[in-house]
């Protein structure tokens, strides 16, 4: 009897002092609830959220996480809050878009996004005009000052500015020159005609290998735009953005062009290239020649085991490239401070040296000017010249297609562009694309 009122004694002790543990251990889970609570209410930090597109070969997400580790360790303020950034990753273009649209339709707009600069139109109720930051803000002017010309084409509109230029490009010539060598071409003297494209070409197919290859996927009708304005086209659409040309003459040459290229003249594989696929022919030694984008040069350089070269696009009636890639974007249905904070970012990764740093990291364009004078850019160009040939071809720069209902309208170009490669007749192709665009934009004009 003894031993079991003993134990029962020592069972009510152990109970005891589990309970008066729990009892500590929950005060406790709550009063770091309660603080983090506390913390989060005071508003210590601006944190916010950066919608980021991946649409090109390479590390890119790798030198996007760097930028952002080292923006949150500034300790960069607005009124006294500290500001931080976090990138999310979002996919393609188009699956950025997509991303982003649904976010704002619930209500739940990120901070800053980077979409295409030519998508302006299709998401305009959603952004706000940067003017007012941009008068409000020396620093802010002084950069907006310094953009290439060729790429506030598409950042403005309207007598307003939409978007920042960040992660731009044009369209580029790459060339094997170790294939120009073995097929008796100049490996210093790439086409710069449609004509000498084809004669090239011919003598580059073989063994297996193509002479050149055009993407048509993803951003397809880019390289077509590329085609129609080398052949003389103004422009495939209106300044406004309610009106697009997609059967001109000029237009449907350019087309007929880029199919000739693998059905009569044979140096370039039948049917539909994909975006990601050429470039990796072209590291691979399946083509001798590709166009692409500017943002595929890191990515070659690090990958080819071969000397290549980049130039101009090759000219019809005129030499001409529409301009590309990315733009920073801020949303209205943010707080002002956020919106401030946004433009404390934008200012920080557009820095000139920060703006040479990320070409030398992914083969974009520098986007301002004065970048082109810092040692870091001096000094990689110096080594790799081809880094400065898309920055020179700005000359010859236009702007990228940029209309109201943009997805849709990029849409029936580019099933139109497809169909034709696959065989159904250029004129009749795209005859029906301009009906279609006709349609869809009449509710604008």
């Amino acid at each position: 009897m003894k031993i079991r009122l003993f134990m029962l004694a020592l069972l009510f002790f152990v109970f005891s002092i589990l309970s008066a543990c729990n009892s500590n251990s929950s005060k406790k889970d709550s009063g770091d609830q309660e603080s983090a609570a506390s913390k989060e209410s005071s508003g210590d930090t601006i944190d916010l959220t950066w919608y980021y597109p991946v649409n090109v070969g390479g590390e890119i997400t790798k030198v996007i996480d760097g930028y952002a580790e080292e923006f949150n360790k500034e300790g960069i303020e607005v009124n006294g809050k500290k500001v931080t950034v976090k990138p999310v990753y979002s996919g393609n273009y188009d699956e950025s878009m997509t991303k982003v649209q649904t976010a704002v339709k619930n209500g739940k707009s990120p901070d800053m996004a980077v979409l295409l600069s030519v998508d302006l139109f299709q998401i305009k109720d959603s952004i706000m005009p940067l003017d007012d930051l941009i008068a409000e803000d020396p620093e802010a002017k002084k950069m907006m000052d310094d953009f290439f010309p060729g790429f506030m084409l598409n950042s403005q509109a309207e007598g307003k500015t939409w978007s920042v230029p960040f992660q731009r490009s044009t369209v580029l010539l790459y060339y094997n020159k170790d294939m120009f060598k073995e097929a008796g071409l100049d490996p210093e003297a790439p086409p710069t005609t449609w004509d000498e494209v084809v004669d090239y070409g011919k003598k580059l197919t073989k063994d297996g290998k193509w002479g050149i290859e055009l993407p048509a996927t993803i951003s397809g009708y880019w390289i077509y735009q590329a085609l129609a304005l080398q052949n003389g086209e103004e422009n495939l659409m209106s300044d406004d953005g309610k009106e697009v040309y997609f059967n001109s003459d000029e237009a449907k040459e350019a087309l007929q062009y880029w199919i000739d290229l693998s059905k009569k003249h044979k140096v370039m594989p039948k049917g539909v290239l994909d975006w990601n696929t050429v470039p990796t022919d072209f590291i691979e030694g399946k083509t001798a020649m590709m166009l692409s984008t500017t943002g595929n040069l890191t990515n070659v350089k690090n990958n080819a085991d071969f000397e290549f070269g980049v130039a101009f696009l090759p000219a019809k009636e005129r030499m001409a490239t529409p301009t590309g890639g990315g733009n920073f974007y801020i949303f209205k249905d943010i707080s002002e401070d956020r919106q401030k904070a946004s433009m404390e970012f934008i200012k920080w990764i557009a820095d000139p040296k920060r703006a040479a740093q990320w070409s030398i990291d992914t083969g974009y364009i520098a986007t301002r000017q004065s970048s082109y004078e810092t040692p870091e850019l001096k000094a990689y160009t110096d080594s790799f010249p081809q880094a400065l040939t898309a920055m020179k071809q700005l000359e010859n720069a236009h702007k990228e297609i940029s209309v109201y209902e943009q997805g849709k309208i990029i849409k029936i170009l580019s099933d139109a562009i497809q169909a034709a490669i696959n065989g159904e007749d250029v004129d009749k192709t795209l005859d029906q694309a301009q009906e279609q665009a006709d349609a869809l934009l009449k509710q604008y004009k």
